[in-house]
């Protein structure tokens, strides 16, 4: 953890959840105390069809909602997408962009990822901008250059602490049970801090940074004891109660 940074807990629950899976958040949404809260951020990521529902059912709880994508625009001629602004309406609280099944499945660039960031912000909510190298990217030994690639074409010039959240996800290690090691976490997390100091000044200290990648509670206290870990997006760990709660420290 960065001394002075408050962490966040994210969870993102992708293309998973009924209505039914609402009793797992009412779970959660519980457990998250004021207390609790106090000493960390909680965020769940749902899909769009449940945001209005998870809103509702969270109301009067510390548990922030989140969406998991956007669209640039604020509205228009862009049938089955969904802006920042009509996912705000619903209740989502902060936004992910550019993770890399997004990228990965939908071919989105950083050009791309920056503007759905640009969106986020605009309307009135932190963008979660996601980056991260593939397992022959690492392999090649080019995780440094594709992760500062990411970061410098995907956060927005207008980019502070306040608006934005970096992830870092090695692509790699998300859904495979693979998971970085703290050494793997501690030289990435310390290349995005450095390049966040390079661009931003002193602001880029307040950045909180996460690492997600097979988050589960049997390494989460190891991994967000790594220096420059303010956090972490979690996966299918997210999707049960018992496991997000565990990782949360519940």
């Amino acid at each position: 953890m960065t001394p002075d940074i408050k962490p966040l807990i994210a969870g993102n629950w992708k293309m998973n959840g009924l209505t039914a899976a609402l009793s797992e958040l009412r779970i959660v949404s519980d457990a998250v105390t004021p207390a609790i809260a106090a000493r960390a951020d909680v965020l769940l990521c749902v899909p769009a069809t449940l945001i209005a529902q998870a809103s509702s059912a969270s109301y009067g709880s510390p548990l922030m909602i989140g969406a998991q994508d956007c669209h640039a625009a604020v509205s228009g001629a862009h049938t089955g997408d969904i802006s920042a602004e009509m996912l705000v309406d619903a209740g989502a609280q902060m936004i992910i962009v550019g993770h890399s099944e997004r990228r990965a499945d939908h071919g989105e660039t950083d050009a791309a990822v920056r503007a759905k960031a640009e969106a986020a912000i605009r309307a009135g909510v932190p963008a979660i901008v996601c980056v991260g190298e593939t397992a022959a990217q690492r392999q090649a030994g080019k995780a440094l250059t594709v992760v500062g690639g990411e970061l410098a074409g995907s956060v927005p010039d207008s980019a502070n602490a306040e608006t934005v959240v970096i992830a870092y996800e090695p692509v790699w290690a998300i859904g495979t049970g693979l998971t970085a090691t703290p050494d793997d976490v501690n030289e990435v997390h310390a290349f995005i801090r450095q390049e966040l100091v390079l661009r931003f000044g002193a602001e880029g200290y307040r950045f909180r940074i996460l690492y997600g990648g097979s988050v589960k509670p049997s390494n989460s206290a190891e991994l967000l004891a790594v220096s420059n870990v303010d956090g972490a997006l979690v996966g299918g760990a997210s999707l049960k109660a018992a496991d997000f709660l565990a990782i949360i420290g519940v």
